[in-house]
């Protein structure tokens, strides 16, 4: 289904915004394990997703679509911000002592 060009201004401005958001995370100590960088990740995606809920236009249908839109370009943009996380960590690890990871 083709989403209404005003919902496909919100993804495209909520990727960006997210994107942003991600660009700007600073590591530095003390760091935070991978498994809880997820659930800060995880937490950002669904308050991006539930902001933009709000603003989305059209018919129940075209809401949901656009926001499972917005939703799976969020998770894209978060796997690969996690993927730099993790490869920060093991850059980081002492060799006596690994950071917690699940």
């Amino acid at each position: 289904m083709a989403h209404l060009q005003s919902n496909k201004d919100l993804i495209s401005t909520g990727m960006k915004e997210f994107n942003v958001l991600l660009n700007q995370q600073v590591f530095n100590d003390p760091l935070i394990s991978e498994e809880d960088m997820v659930t800060v990740v995880d937490d950002w995606v669904n308050f991006y997703v539930n902001y933009y809920k709000q603003h989305m236009k059209g018919e129940q249908q075209e809401q949901v679509g656009a926001l499972q839109e917005l939703q799976q370009q969020l998770d894209i943009l978060a796997k690969s911000f996690l993927v730099k996380y993790k490869d920060f960590l093991k850059s980081h690890e002492h060799p006596n002592h690994k950071l917690p990871s699940f």
